[in-house]
């Protein structure tokens, strides 16, 4: 006799069944918390999310009158212009260029004076130190530049030292040679001891027992700070290091523009002063807005490379 009884229902799953009254009860418990959550959450979608429909009119020839729906589709028109341009090489070396050097000479500056300022027994100089060091990131951008035309300029204290040794005076703010070296080494004088905030607090979270069973093996204050300290920091490190990647195309646009003039602009003109003289002044929007999405996805594919190759290597990435 054949079997007409209907076969038992498929359980369902405890978890998945109570999954969201429990996240409702979560929410509503902390509601407060949520609630602080809206205004930045509010703030990433208008500033950030929401002007992404933008990102079209790098594909067409925008015109304000009839908006950005009823612009003109032009495809790539605009990027093959910009790769074609004279301009184009002298654009991205410099962009690239400048923050490759960056990366390597001022990304290490930190960490060293973070480890120095861990290695100094009397808390008076520490705090000394750490204090000298923060006060620079605080001085305006414009004051910054006000210092080096001044300290830099032919009849400034640089030069006067110059001469004093017997060379001929240095225009160093009007000499594309020099540019990158002035900009380079003011950015680090400005931001060594704001950057290295970070890493002193990680260096205090190293558990103390490490030294001390370290110092008791006769490793010097060298060694110690080799196989101790270093190790230590070194998560934190990946991750600054990634985001500094991921914000490889980026320059400090306030900076470069003022230090820039005719002079140095062989070496001072990058993608961001660019879009900005033919964007914004020279109302090239479509133009422009093709230029910052290359820029973008550049930034992004370094980002992304840069966190799978530290997640391979180092177990520590963003994501």
């Amino acid at each position: 006799m054949k079997n007409t009884e209907a076969p038992p229902a498929a359980a369902v799953p405890r978890n998945h069944s109570k999954r969201g009254p429990r996240l409702a009860r979560e929410i509503a418990k902390r509601y407060d918390l949520y609630l602080m959550l809206l205004l930045p959450l509010a703030w990433y979608l208008l500033f950030h999310y929401g002007p992404l429909y933008g990102l079209q009119i790098a594909f067409k020839n925008f015109n304000p009158a009839k908006g950005i729906a009823g612009s003109e589709w032009v495809g790539f028109d605009h990027f093959t212009r910009f790769f074609d341009s004279y301009y184009f090489g002298r654009l991205l070396w410099n962009t690239l260029s400048i923050n490759l050097f960056s990366l390597v000479v001022a990304f290490p500056i930190p960490i060293l004076l973070a480890l120095l300022i861990g290695e100094i027994r009397s808390k008076t100089y520490s705090k000394l130190l750490q204090n000298i060091t923060y006060i620079p990131h605080f001085i305006s951008v414009v004051v910054i530049v006000g210092i080096l035309t001044v300290l830099l300029s032919p009849a400034g204290p640089v030069n006067q030292l110059i001469q004093a040794s017997g060379g001929e005076p240095v225009r160093f703010m009007e000499s594309a040679g020099w540019f990158k070296t002035v900009f380079i080494g003011s950015n680090i004088w400005q931001n060594m001891g704001w950057q290295s905030i970070i890493y002193i607090a990680a260096l205090s979270g190293i558990n103390p027992q490490l030294y001390e069973a370290a110092k008791m093996d006769g490793a010097s204050r060298l060694r110690r700070i080799r196989h101790v300290s270093l190790p230590g920091i070194v998560p934190v490190i990946v991750i600054l290091l990634i985001l500094d990647v991921g914000q490889f195309m980026n320059i400090g646009f306030e900076k470069i523009l003022l230090m820039q003039n005719n002079l140095n602009l062989e070496a001072s003109d990058v993608i961001s002063t660019f879009v900005y003289k033919t964007g914004i002044l020279q109302g090239e929007y479509s133009y422009t807005a093709a230029i910052g999405l290359f820029n973008s996805v550049i930034n992004l594919t370094l980002l992304l490379l840069v966190n799978r190759f530290a997640r391979k290597t180092s177990e520590t990435s963003l994501w």
